[in-house]
C-alpha cells in the first residue's frame, strides 16, 4: 500500500523538527513530495509550464484519437461542401456565361445577374454553417479526450467520437452565443462609424474626420470584445467535461474565469504563440519541398517553343507543389486547433482544481472499487433506488457525485436492517436426582 503523496500528512517529523536534530537540514535539503498524477495532468495548480508540458503530453498519448476525428471531420466537410458548390453551380449554370463573358461592351442583364448573387450568398451562408459545425465537432472532441487523460484512462476513436457527437450541439451553442456576445462591441462600433463615412463620402467636401473615427471606436470596442471572450474561453469545456446546455456553460465560464483574467488571458496568449509558432515549422518543409520541386521544371518550360502548350512536367510539378502545401497546410492546422483547444481546457481544469477543490475528488472516484466481474442476479423485486454503494462513480452516471459535480449529493440509500442476532439458548434446569449424600 503506497502513500497518498502530495496529499495528506508526509510522516511524522524527527527528533528536533523535520530539519532533523538541533533543526540542522539534511544533506540534499528536504523536497516535498511530488504531486500525485494519475495521468497526463498533475492534480494541482498548474502553472505556465505545466499546462504547456501537460498539453504536449496530452497530444503525445492520445495523438490518433484526436487526429482520427479531425479527419473524419474534415473528410466529411469537404464532401459536404464539394456536393453544396456542385449543386449551386448547377442551379445557375445556364447564368454563368452571361454574367461572366458578357458581349463586348455590354454589361450582364439583371436577369442573369440576380440568380448569380442570389446563389453565392445562400453558398456562403451554407458553408459557414458547415465549416462552424465541423469545428464543433472537433472543439467538442478536445475535452472529450482531456478527460480521459486527467483520470489516467485509456481511451478509443469511437468513443471520442460518440462524446464529440453527443455534446456538438451544447458547443455549437457556446460557440455561437461567445462569438455574438464577443463580437457585439466591433459591430456596434462598425454600425456607428458605416453611416458617418456614407454621409461623409456623399457629400460635397469629403471630411477626414470620418477615417480618424473608425480607430477611435474600434480600439476600445476591440478591448471590451477580448476581456468578454476571455471570460466566456472556458465554456466549450464546461459544456463537455459537465454536460452543461450553452447558458450554463457561459455563466460557469464567466465564474471560473472571474478574478484570474489577466493570467488566463497572458497563459491563453502564450499558448497561442506557441501553436502558431510550431504549426508554421510543421507548414514550411512541405512548403519549400512544393517550391524547390518546381524549379528543375520552370527552368525546362522556358526553353519550350511559343504558342505550344504547357508540358506534362510542369502540370505534374504544379500538382505535387499544390499537394505538398495542402498537406503541410492541413498537418499544420490539425496540429494547431488540437494544441490551442488542449491548452484553454486545461485552464479550465486547474481553475476547478484552484476554486473547487477537484484534486480529492478525482483521486475519490479513481480510488472507488470498480464493479465485479461477471453476471449479476437480478433480484425478483428489484429496489426502485439501489443503494449508493452499488453505483459506479464514473463520469457517466447522472446521479452520483462526480469529477464535474464533486458536490452533488448521491441518492439516498435506504437504511439496512440491521442483522438478526440468534437469541442465546437458554440454559436448562438440571433435572437430574440429586446425588446421595456420603455419611
Amino acid at each position: 500500500m503506497t502513500q497518498n503523496a502530495g496529499w495528506g500528512s508526509t510522516g511524522a517529523p524527527g527528533p528536533g523538527g523535520p530539519a532533523g536534530p538541533g533543526g540542522a537540514p539534511h544533506w540534499g535539503g528536504w523536497a516535498p513530495p511530488p504531486p500525485p498524477q494519475p495521468g497526463t495532468v498533475p492534480l494541482k495548480p498548474l502553472g505556465l509550464g505545466d499546462v504547456v508540458s501537460a498539453t504536449f503530453a496530452t497530444l503525445g498519448r492520445h495523438w490518433k484519437q484526436l487526429a482520427g476525428v479531425m479527419l473524419a471531420v474534415l473528410g466529411l466537410c469537404l464532401l459536404v461542401m464539394g456536393l453544396l458548390a456542385g449543386v449551386a453551380v448547377a442551379a445557375v449554370y445556364d447564368h454563368i456565361e452571361p454574367v461572366f463573358d458578357p458581349p463586348y461592351g455590354q454589361d450582364p442583364a439583371a436577369e442573369h445577374l440576380t440568380p448569380i448573387i442570389v446563389a453565392g450568398v445562400t453558398l456562403f451562408v451554407l458553408l459557414f454553417a458547415v465549416g462552424l459545425l465541423s469545428m464543433a465537432v472537433v472543439t467538442a472532441a478536445c475535452p472529450a479526450v482531456l478527460q480521459q487523460a486527467v483520470l489516467g484512462r485509456p481511451t478509443t476513436f469511437r468513443a471520442t467520437w460518440r462524446t464529440a457527437l453527443r455534446r456538438t450541439p451544447s458547443v455549437l451553442g457556446t460557440l455561437v452565443l461567445t462569438g455574438l456576445i464577443a463580437g457585439a462591441p466591433v459591430l456596434a462600433a462598425m454600425a456607428v462609424w458605416i453611416p458617418v463615412m456614407v454621409v461623409s463620402v456623399s457629400g460635397d467636401d469629403p471630411s477626414p474626420a470620418a477615417l480618424v473615427l473608425l480607430p477611435v471606436l474600434l480600439l476600445p470596442a476591440a478591448a471590451v470584445s477580448v476581456w468578454l471572450g476571455t471570460r466566456l474561453s472556458l465554456a466549450p469545456a464546461v459544456a463537455v467535461m459537465e454536460n452543461a446546455g450553452p447558458g450554463t456553460a457561459l455563466r460557469r465560464s464567466a465564474a471560473l474565469v472571474k478574478g484570474d483574467w489577466w493570467r488566463i488571458f497572458g497563459i491563453t496568449l502564450v499558448g497561442s504563440m506557441i501553436a502558431m509558432s510550431i504549426a508554421y515549422m510543421i507548414q514550411m518543409p512541405f512548403q519549400l519541398i512544393g517550391t524547390f520541386g518546381m524549379i528543375p521544371i520552370m527552368a525546362e518550360t522556358g526553353e519550350v517553343a511559343e504558342g505550344s502548350g504547357p508540358p506534362t512536367s510542369m502540370i505534374v510539378a504544379l500538382a505535387f507543389a499544390f499537394l505538398c502545401i495542402m498537406v503541410g497546410g492541413g498537418v499544420s492546422q490539425m496540429f494547431q486547433i488540437g494544441y490551442t483547444q488542449l491548452f484553454s481546457n486545461l485552464l479550465y481544469v486547474d481553475q476547478r482544481i484552484r476554486r473547487e477543490n477537484l484534486a480529492p475528488a478525482i483521486l475519490a472516484e479513481l480510488a472507488a472499487p470498480a464493479p465485479a466481474a461477471g453476471p449479476v442476479p437480478t433480484p425478483a423485486n428489484p429496489p426502485a433506488n439501489p443503494p449508493a454503494d452499488t453505483l459506479a462513480h464514473t463520469l457517466t452516471d447522472s446521479d452520483a457525485p462526480t469529477v464535474a459535480h464533486p458536490d452533488r449529493p448521491g441518492p439516498r440509500p435506504e437504511p439496512r436492517p440491521e442483522p438478526k442476532t440468534e437469541p442465546e439458548p437458554e440454559t436448562e434446569p438440571d433435572t437430574l436426582p440429586d446425588r446421595p449424600k456420603d455419611d
